[in-house]
């Protein structure tokens, strides 16, 4: 069983910062690309950020410059830098990652954080 666990979500004023957590845990052989969503009310969830194992990452077009995101493969865990926070920003943020258990990779989800920038 593969097990995500975000951390670090909270309320923030705009233009401030926060630092989002993943961790995963569990039976695996390997991580591949871990990444981060986010949904809205009444929004669908949609990507902000990932990372591949060797480092390269993607963003989405409105949080670029603003995040970034970084893993520590010794540690399982995957990190969301978020600065100059906007009301837009507002939503539940998940972590994701392509996770091979046995022999083939299969997609995980954690729990979701919520992050609530005030204007």
């Amino acid at each position: 069983q593969v097990q995500l666990v975000e951390s670090g979500g909270g309320l923030v004023q705009a233009g401030g910062s926060l630092r989002l957590s993943c961790a995963a845990s569990g039976n695996f052989v390997r991580i591949s690309t871990m990444g981060w969503y986010r949904q809205a009310p009444g929004e669908q969830r949609e990507v902000v950020a990932d990372i591949t194992r060797s480092t390269n990452t993607n963003y989405a077009d409105d949080v670029k410059g603003r995040f970034t995101v970084s893993r520590d493969n010794t540690k399982n865990m995957v990190y969301l830098q978020m600065n100059s926070l906007k009301p837009e920003d507002t939503a539940v943020y998940y972590c994701n990652a392509d996770v091979m258990v046995k022999t083939m990779y299969d997609s995980y989800w954690g729990q979701g954080t919520q992050v609530t920038v005030s204007s």
